[in-house]
């Protein structure tokens, strides 16, 4: 690295060792970005200078906002993070929003100042807010006014956090940051930071549930797009976007704000993108992409009419889980366009191996978008023979690199990003899932670490021990499932799995908590008393 656009040197003091970083490779044409880059301007000014300025980038909440909108509503914020709260490139700004154009408009702007960006789940509750602002050192968080509680409880436990602003997440101006930036201009220099400074932290729980951030630079943010977007998607500035995930995660900042914006299309943003609202928004906006889980899919086909509803899709991305045969197939017997599979993870940003629409296949993830290369190894890391199940591995112009993390070692080898799922090649290249290789529960969408899980159910007075594991789940994909020994004179009973089922809800994210428990009178363990939760998976 030889310049950067920080000041403050904190995510750079904090990358991995070089020698611990996969192999980044960035020979493609399209991957060379020149070495002053602000990823943030070349999504909303850039756009605007190319001649995009009156077409639509993002609606929500019943209102379009244009490219030159979005510009000048991400200026006026970055000159207001700059002159009221003394922002500095390099430091680290916490983002607590629902999926709304304000939460894209404060991404950008945080982005522009050089600041790195730390989007988190609104469902998150102050103990986990607690813990990302701690490890990453987190002075400003701005907060969407209507989920601003729990951030004020997690503002009062921290010693870092100085300072919690508001601003509006619907359609006025009454938000703390809302009213500052009224009166700035809609002009800004954007932070000439380097294209390899970090711009994004990517929280993930991991599976021990303490936390991991994933850092990702300037470039990365335009590589996904210039590589999967492009070349999988093929978009084109007509398109319009729709879709589940929460931009919080890494998929959903990638699939409803990165790909629009750099291509000049749109994107509709939905607080509650339930099955039945995409639907419906699919066919008032006219939307051609959509992102959302294959449990979404089917519920959505399941509706009278809904292929009609859709008919303006012209691609469905489907990712969070495994796209099954069953539900890929009944998509084909009523759409008459392709869904495509994938496969991606927080540690490369978003997508690397996926199907294409021209040559999808039932049960099947696809092949290495341009750029990544992937092999299948066993437990000595050799590469196993076609059709032999085995851990993927990948490499390609985006990677692994957590901040200030020992398990970095675990998760680079020899170059490589093991990606901890368990996959077949075929002798065409394609690739299958099998499952995943630890304990972490993908349900409806979401990566769910099963000890994380099971440290919050065992603060319930009743529970004496307990296990985490996924059950399988036709709607789903897994179910997290509790395994429980209560304690001593207390009866299971049906009244009882509401009660721990609300505890947990009220003691970590909501999405977490386990859909199914079952009392037993003990747990299978080791000699020497570790939990053996794969016989838990086989009963």
């Amino acid at each position: 690295m030889s310049y950067t656009g920080h000041t403050d040197t904190f995510t750079q003091d904090n990358l991995p060792p070089k020698d611990q970083w996969p192999d980044l490779v960035l020979d493609e044409a399209k991957f060379q970005y020149p070495e002053k880059l602000n990823a943030a301007y070349e999504l909303t000014d850039r756009m605007v200078e190319k001649g995009f300025g009156d077409r639509i980038a993002l609606i929500g909440h019943g209102r379009m906002r244009t490219y030159k909108e979005l510009a000048d509503w991400s200026n006026r914020i970055a000159n207001t993070l700059v002159d009221d709260f003394g922002v500095k490139p390099g430091n680290r700004v916490l983002i607590r929003s629902q999926n709304n154009p304000a939460m894209v408009a404060v991404w950008l702007a945080v982005t522009k100042v050089g600041a790195v960006a730390v989007n988190t789940m609104p469902m998150l509750r102050a103990g986990e807010l607690t813990k990302i602002v701690e490890k990453a050192e987190i002075k400003l968080a701005l907060c969407e006014m209507r989920i601003i509680e729990e951030m004020n409880l997690c503002h009062a436990a921290s010693e870092m956090l100085e300072s919690v602003i508001s601003f509006d997440g619907m359609t006025g101006h009454e938000g703390q940051l809302d009213r500052l930036a009224l009166c700035k201009p809609v002009t800004f220099n954007a932070v000439e930071t380097a294209s390899d400074d970090v711009a994004l932290l990517g929280f993930t729980s991991g599976t021990t549930g303490a936390p991991k951030a994933t850092m990702h630079f300037h470039r990365d943010l335009l590589i996904i797009a210039d590589g999967y977007a492009d070349e999988v998607l093929q978009v084109k500035e007509s398109d319009v976007f729709i879709g589940s995930p929460p931009l919080a995660f890494t998929f959903g900042l990638g699939g409803l704000a990165v790909f629009p914006l750099r291509f000049g299309a749109s994107a509709v943003l939905l607080e509650d993108a339930s099955p039945l609202n995409l639907i419906k928004y699919i066919e008032q906006y006219q939307a051609t992409i959509c992102f959302t889980a294959p449990t979404a899919y089917r519920v959505m086909l399941s509706e009278k009419d809904s292929a009609y509803q859709m008919r303006s899709l012209r691609v469905a991305v489907s990712a969070g889980e495994t796209l099954s045969a069953d539900v890929y197939n009944l998509w084909h017997s009523q759409m008459k366009v392709p869904i495509v599979d994938g496969i991606g993870a927080t540690e490369l940003l978003h997508i690397f191996i996926s199907n294409r629409m021209e040559d999808a296949k039932p049960g099947c993830t696809g092949m290495c978008v341009s750029g990544y290369s992937a092999k299948i190894m066993d437990e000595n890391f050799l590469e196993v023979p076609n059709g032999t199940v085995g851990r993927l591995v990948v490499k390609g112009p985006t990677g692994c690199r957590y901040m200030a993390d020992d398990r970095q070692q675990k998760y680079v080898k020899d170059g490589w990003n093991i990606t901890g799922d368990a996959f077949t090649r075929s002798d065409d290249g394609c690739f299958t899932y099998v499952a995943r290789m630890d304990d972490m529960i993908q349900s409806g969408g979401y990566n769910i670490s099963g000890p994380e899980v099971e440290e919050a159910i065992l603060k319930h007075e009743a529970v004496a021990e307990c296990a985490v594991v996924g059950a399988p789940d036709e709607e789903r994909g897994q179910l997290v499932e509790a395994h429980i020994v209560l304690k001593g004179g207390v009866e299971a009973k049906d009244a009882l799995v509401c009660d721990i089922q609300t505890f947990v809800k009220n003691t970590i994210a909501p999405y977490k908590y386990p859909r199914s428990v079952k009392f037993r009178d003990s747990l299978p363990k080791t000699q020497s008393g570790k939990l053996q939760r794969f016989k838990l998976r086989e009963e």
